[in-house]
């Protein structure tokens, strides 16, 4: 038995040696367990959006759940540093690594434990709870305690320690106005409400719940944007480069037909613009127009959300739905991030393809579906079909129509066209009017490599209206973060017998300047001089993808781009 009033610590010593920081590996580690460094305003904010989506109850659950988890590991590592676990030293590097880890200042009030029997009573006070503070912040003066996570820890740290659930709840709480927090730890059986306090760490199926809220709202935004929409067969995409132009009238050939379509490109290069427009030119445009993001679903939910489910098919079903596919019946589907598919999944898929029929999860009732699929990703199916990441049925009942989206950095002259379209939205948006972009900011939007395509041209156009005063020109800091790198000082003029650079800094700005003015020289021909890098690249990696890109310095998705527009040439 080990019993105390008034605890003292012992050293930190011990504890603060774990700590070790490794920056050229992106790691913190304390022990042997990767800790990480947070804002508390950050866990402050995510803190809010639980509470405003899961409600007030929910967010407490889950939170407590969190700080459960991460003290019972800690109570893990103390036995391993403090090996003599039937001292209160031992059981203080529970309250030491709250204080050290920032969370709370923590002082004993009485603590009294007996491992053999399982006796605990422990009371400790908390001042300067960032858990307290922050909802304050938020909320202001709540009417109940609100310590959710260090309360969680806790409980997690001492049900660990004494084999048994030891359960802390706050006797007085800051969050309600108070000073400082008291809080009050005793075996779950002696609590008179231990069955709502035990219920709070049973996990909570919020899935299912969430994902029929989903379902409303996404409804209720494709009548939305229905309403709005732009009569059938018009085409809302931008462009008039060659590569997009190709791009628009495979689109719009293809409207009419009733082929599965696959639309490859790189991440951000406006695939759903490519897929509402097919949909908006074919017969169907009158239907329903479902999409789909494949990555953003658990993985053991997929298949309920996209086929439907019936109740009782899990824990959870308590209702039957219907699934992605029934809502887009006689309509289109689009499916992004397609490669993301379970295994089952993709075999359902092939079904629908196939016999145009499907069944939800947990049902025996077969059910005819009239859908046009249009999918969509960013990586190479040939090569995810090659290491058994897809089936390959399906990447050929797929493929019968491919429509490859060029990047934006392969069709800079719509940059200006794109940019004009953007600025027109968020002058809306914001009720403000600039004077445009300025030409030095022109210059470096068509300059940059826009790894994040379209989709990073939106969010820079939008910062810069954001950042530009009424009435006056966005200019290149307000639309980029950091200065991008420009051609200032470098030129090149005629001279008899070739091309010469002249620089106003006699250092050169890339090593490849001179090469790169020699092969000018020398009727140098951009096409050819990459599809020879590329074709050199993947000999050297044997024909890896990834590690050819490695080599080039690109993406993998960027350089399967370009293996697929060689084999078209």
């Amino acid at each position: 038995m080990s019993k105390s009033s008034g605890p003292q610590y012992p050293s930190d010593s011990d504890l603060l040696s774990q700590v070790r920081f490794d920056p050229a590996h992106g790691k913190v580690w304390f022990n042997e367990q990767r800790m990480l460094l947070f804002h508390a305003s950050g866990m402050g904010l995510l803190r809010k959006e639980l509470i405003e989506t899961l409600g007030l109850q929910r967010a407490r659950g889950l939170l407590m759940r969190f700080g459960f988890d991460a003290g019972f590991k800690d109570a893990a590592l103390a036995r391993k540093l403090r090996p003599e676990i039937t001292t209160a030293d031992a059981f203080l590097v529970g309250p030491r690594l709250a204080c050290i880890k920032g969370l709370v200042q923590v002082e004993p009030l009485e603590l009294s434990f007996d491992l053999s029997s399982g006796a605990f009573i422990g009371r400790f006070e908390w001042t300067e709870s960032y858990e307290a503070e922050t909802h304050l912040q938020h909320f202001g003066t709540a009417a109940e305690p609100v310590c959710w996570t260090l309360i969680g820890y806790s409980s997690g740290f001492t049900s660990y320690y004494m084999g048994r659930r030891i359960l802390f709840k706050e006797e007085v709480c800051a969050g309600c106005g108070s000073a400082h927090c008291r809080i009050i730890g005793k075996p779950a059986e002696e609590w008179s409400d231990r069955a709502e306090l035990e219920k709070l760490y049973e996990p909570d199926l919020v899935a299912e719940e969430l994902l029929a809220l989903r379902t409303q709202v996404s409804e209720l935004q494709e009548t939305v944007r229905a309403s709005r929409a732009a009569p059938a067969g018009a085409v809302s995409f931008i462009g008039r480069s060659p590569g997009f132009l190709k791009a628009r009238d495979l689109i719009e050939r293809g409207a009419a037909s009733r082929a599965s379509v696959l639309l490859l490109g790189e991440t951000g290069v406006g695939k759903e613009v490519f897929a509402r427009s097919l949909h908006a030119l074919s017969e169907r445009a009158e239907r329903p127009f479902v999409a789909v993001n494949c990555a953003s679903i658990p993985s053991d939910l997929i298949a309920s959300e996209l086929f439907g489910v019936e109740r009782g098919a899990f824990t959870g079903a308590t209702v039957s739905r219907e699934g992605k596919f029934e809502r887009a019946d006689g309509g289109t589907i689009f499916l992004d991030e397609l490669v993301e598919l379970t295994p089952g999944a993709q075999a359902a898929l092939l079904r629908v393809l196939q016999e145009g029929e499907l069944e939800r999860v947990g049902g025996s009732f077969v059910r005819k579906i009239d859908v046009r699929v249009v999918a969509a990703t960013n990586e190479d199916l040939k090569e995810a079909v090659r290491k058994g990441r897809f089936r390959a049925d399906l990447f050929y009942r797929l493929n019968v129509y491919p429509v490859t989206i060029p990047p934006l950095r392969e069709r800079t002259e719509d940059i200006p066209l794109l940019a004009r379209h953007f600025l027109g939205k968020f002058h809306a948006l914001y009720k403000k009017t600039t004077l445009g972009i300025s030409d030095r900011a022109m210059r470096s939007l068509k300059n940059y490599a826009w790894p994040g395509n379209i989709r990073e041209l939106e969010n820079m156009i939008e910062r810069g209206v954001i950042l530009t005063d009424h009435n006056r020109t966005i200019d290149i800091d307000s639309l980029f973060t950091s200065p991008p790198d420009e051609d200032a000082g470098h030129t090149l003029s005629a001279q008899t017998g070739g091309l010469r650079l002249e620089q106003d800094n006699p250092s050169p700005r890339s090593p490849y300047d001179e090469l790169s003015v020699r092969l000018l020289n020398e009727g140098f021909s951009i096409t050819d001089f990459e599809s020879a890098i590329t074709r050199n690249a993947m000999a050297l990696a044997k024909d890896n993808v990834t590690h050819a890109a490695r080599l080039i310095g690109m993406t993998r998705a960027q350089l399967a781009y370009r293996l697929e527009k060689l084999k078209e040439d």
